[in-house]
């Protein structure tokens, strides 16, 4: 199991994608509307983009960019802080290792389920090019007209 670590270094693409998001909280709400007008104005799709970003992320409707990054944050690292109660502490390890290794399940539960789909959907476009194949032979071979092909 892998935990949340704040202090690892982030991928490159997530590294800028980052630095401009909290470039646009630190302006605040103004900025993102900003930025999503001349996203609309210079190409449409980075516009719509950002608008959807926005509404996703729920800082369009927020009161404030840097609230609700500050709430996100404060409220990830307060599960990992100890109580001062050794009980306590153990059941809340035992319960987060439980939930990550319930977690873990159901994404490979969802890997399976998307595999068994992509599958599914494979035979069925092979049976399909299979079914075309067999027409295409009987109208080759003149069975579908009331001559024989000349080859």
């Amino acid at each position: 199991m892998t935990s949340f670590n704040p202090t690892a270094p982030r991928a490159p693409l997530q590294g800028w994608f980052s630095r401009s998001e909290a470039w646009l909280d630190s302006k605040g709400k103004g900025a993102w509307i900003a930025a999503m007008v001349l996203g609309f104005v210079f190409f449409w799709p980075v516009g719509l983009a950002l608008l959807f970003y926005m509404i996703w992320n729920k800082r369009m409707f927020s009161k404030s960019c840097r609230s609700h990054k500050r709430a996100a944050w404060s409220h990830g690292f307060s599960a990992m802080k100890p109580s001062g109660n050794s009980a306590f502490d153990a059941y809340k390890a035992d319960t987060l290792r439980r939930l990550e290794q319930e977690q873990h399940d159901f994404e490979a539960f969802l890997q399976r389920l998307r595999e068994a789909k992509d599958k599914a959907e494979f035979d069925e476009f092979m049976d399909e090019r299979a079914r075309a194949a067999a027409s295409e032979d009987l109208e080759d071979n003149g069975e579908g007209s009331g001559e024989p092909k000349r080859h």
